[in-house]
């Protein structure tokens, strides 16, 4: 079996603090050959770089998700500057609109938004995208700045994959293609060009079916992957193969 490339996981967060180095560990022996640790505010952006630099197959990211740009300093985008410039950083993210929960104000989530895509096209990393019932706010945004990046655990429309693509950014894709009642992640997992997809997990959360429901890692990706070789018609190698070819190319990262 081709190897795994997990484009968005959380190792930093508490579900992980009984087993972190025992499970990262075993993620070689699960075929795992790359993992982005995505941030959600600046400790999880600091915690994501200390798991890449003790781990020579992890790589982070930093941002300040969308629930929390409401407690977020005036002096935090002066820190994910000085962030950025750590080797082991590879994108801003993941940062975006919620408005599902809404547990920052909308008018936060889009100033905090803006000025992080604006940070990413500074420093010229890609975007690590979350967008939540807040389609055409994230649209009208990412076609504002144009930035390279994914938008992750993508669950819109087959129209909306279509104005991402035009951007030219990629789509990720996870264990709710796996799900009974999965329909548009499975429309979009048909029409995605092969170099567009890119798989995650989301870990320690949406676990793909047989495990649904219990604690994610990268190496469910196997079953998300089979899932989507059904749906078009293709091996899982070929799937692995092409999805970590489009992940290294989004985050400049050779293997």
């Amino acid at each position: 079996m081709a190897c795994i490339f997990d484009t968005h996981a959380h190792y930093d967060d508490p579900a992980f603090d009984s087993d972190r180095d025992e499970l990262i560990c075993s993620l070689k022996s699960r075929n795992v050959c790359a993992v982005v640790n995505a941030a959600s505010d600046i400790n999880s952006s600091r915690a994501g770089i200390a798991l890449a630099e003790k781990y020579p197959f992890i790589w982070a990211s930093v941002g300040i998700h969308p629930h929390e740009v409401g407690n977020a300093d005036r002096d935090a985008l002066d820190i994910l500057k000085d962030l950025l410039k750590h080797p082991r950083v590879v994108a801003v993210g993941e940062i975006g609109l919620d408005y599902y929960y809404n547990n920052s104000p909308k008018e936060t989530q889009l100033e905090w938004f803006e000025r992080q895509l604006e940070l990413a096209t500074d420093f010229g990393k890609p975007v690590i995208i979350h967008n939540r019932d807040a389609h055409q706010d994230t649209l009208r945004a990412l076609k504002k700045y144009r930035p390279a990046g994914v938008v992750h655990c993508f669950s819109g429309s087959v129209e909306t994959a279509r104005e991402v693509l035009e951007l030219g950014m990629y789509i990720g894709l996870g264990g709710a293609v796996t799900f009974k009642n999965a329909v548009k992640p499975v429309k979009v997992a048909a029409m995605l060009p092969d170099d567009r997809l890119v798989l995650e997990t989301d870990a320690p959360y949406m676990a793909p079916v047989p495990f649904r429901g219990r604690r994610c890692h990268s190496g469910h990706i196997a079953f998300t992957a089979q899932r989507i070789a059904e749906i078009r018609g293709v091996s899982v190698d070929k799937i692995l193969q092409k999805t970590c070819e489009n992940a290294c190319r989004l985050f400049g990262i050779a293997l």
